[in-house]
C-alpha cells in the first residue's frame, strides 16, 4: 500500500466514500485538477429527447487553452463498481443525448456560466479575444461546431479501460485519475496528473479568477504528434514497417491525429520524417498505442533543435499541427 511521505508527516490513503465524494473533492480541487485556462461547471441536469434516451452528466469542463474552445461532458466514476461496463454506457448515452437536443445543452452551459460571476468574466473575455460576439455565439460553436469529447475521472484506472474505450469508440474519451491521503492531524493531500498539463505549455498568468490563459495552438487544432527515434528504431519500425509503437496518447487526442513526426535524436537532433496517420489502435494489452502509417513517410525540414534555443530536451512524444510544422525553421517554433 503506497503511502505519501514528507519530512513533516506520513499520509495515508483515503479512499472515496462514494460518488458524491468524490465530486465535492473534484470540486476543492479543481483549479489545479484542470489548470487556469480551464472551467469546471458542476451540472447535473438531464440531457436527451422527451421520451427518448435521457440521461444527466456529471458535469462539464471548458477547456479555453487556445484560439478555439472545447467542450469535455464529464462522467465521474468509483472503481469499485465494476466500471468497465457502466462506464463505456454512460458515454455512449450522453454521446447520443448531446446529439440528440443540442439546443438544450447550449442552454444548461449558458445558464450555468451566467449565475457564476467569475466564470461569466472568464467566459466573456475568451470570447472576445477570440473573435466570438459573445457568449452565446461561442457556445453555439461548443456544442454544434466542436467535435463530442468525454472525460472519465475515476479514483483508479482498472486494468483496460483505456483499450476498451479507445477500442468502442471514435470519438475522444479522456482518463483522468484521482486519490487521496490524509494525515494523522486530518490535512489531505490528492494525487493526480493535471487535465493534459502535457499537451501544450501555457503562459502563467497572475492567477486572478478572471484572468484567461491561452497558448499559441488550442487542443482543438492539434493534429500532429512528433516520437523521438533512436537510429535503429528510426530504420527498423519507423522507415521500414510505416508505423511505430508503443506509445502513450491521450485519448481525447487520438480522433483527431492525421500526421506523425519523427525526431531523430542526438547527433541528428531533428525532425526529419513524417507521415499520415491511417489508424491507431491499442497495442497488445499494454495501455500503450500503435501508429500505423498510410504509406512510406516524407522528408521534411530538418527542424532542428536550437542549441541555444528554448526547447532543451526531446525525451517523450509531444503534441502540435502539421501548419506549424509546414512553417518551423526550428524545435522553438513548434513549442
Amino acid at each position: 500500500m503506497a503511502v505519501v511521505w514528507s519530512k513533516a508527516d506520513i499520509f495515508h490513503p483515503e479512499g472515496f466514500k462514494s460518488e458524491a465524494d468524490l465530486e465535492a473533492s473534484i470540486f476543492e480541487i479543481r483549479r489545479e485538477l484542470f489548470g487556469p485556462a480551464r472551467v469546471y461547471l458542476d451540472i447535473k441536469k438531464k440531457i436527451g429527447l422527451k421520451g427518448g434516451l435521457r440521461n444527466i452528466p456529471d458535469g462539464y469542463v471548458l477547456d479555453l487553452t487556445g484560439k478555439k474552445p472545447r467542450l469535455f461532458v464529464v462522467e465521474n466514476e468509483l472503481a469499485a463498481h465494476d466500471p468497465l461496463r457502466h462506464i463505456a454506457v454512460q458515454i455512449l448515452q450522453f454521446s447520443l443525448s448531446f446529439e440528440a437536443e443540442p439546443i438544450a445543452v447550449k442552454r444548461i452551459l449558458l445558464e450555468s456560466v451566467n449565475v457564476d460571476g467569475d466564470v461569466r468574466k472568464i467566459c466573456e473575455s475568451y470570447a472576445i479575444a477570440n473573435g466570438y460576439r459573445n457568449l452565446d455565439h461561442m457556445f453555439e460553436w461548443l456544442v454544434f461546431e466542436s467535435p463530442f469529447a468525454a472525460l472519465v475521472i475515476i479514483d483508479a484506472v482498472p486494468e483496460h479501460l483505456e483499450n476498451v474505450l479507445a477500442r468502442k469508440f471514435q470519438f475522444g474519451v479522456e482518463v483522468l485519475a484521482i486519490s487521496r491521503f490524509r494525515n494523522q492531524h486530518g490535512e489531505v493531500a490528492y494525487h493526480f496528473e493535471p487535465f493534459l498539463a502535457d499537451i501544450i505549455p501555457t503562459e502563467e498568468g497572475s492567477g486572478a479568477p478572471n484572468e484567461p490563459v491561452s497558448s499559441a495552438l488550442s487542443t482543438a487544432e492539434i493534429d500532429t504528434v512528433v516520437v523521438p527515434a533512436r537510429d535503429d528504431g528510426f530504420r527498423d519500425v519507423f522507415l521500414a514497417e510505416d508505423r511505430w509503437y508503443a506509445v502513450r496518447i491521450h485519448g481525447s487526442m487520438r480522433p483527431q491525429i492525421k500526421y506523425i513526426a519523427a525526431y531523430q535524436v542526438a547527433p541528428v537532433s531533428a525532425i526529419t520524417h513524417i507521415a499520415s496517420v491511417k489508424s491507431i489502435e491499442p497495442w497488445k494489452d499494454s495501455g500503450k498505442f500503435v501508429v500505423n502509417f498510410m504509406g512510406p513517410s516524407k522528408e521534411i525540414g530538418p527542424i532542428p533543435m536550437n542549441k541555444i534555443g528554448r526547447v532543451k530536451s526531446f525525451q517523450n512524444l509531444r503534441y502540435t499541427s502539421r501548419a506549424k510544422l509546414d512553417a518551423a525553421k526550428s524545435l522553438d517554433d513548434i513549442w
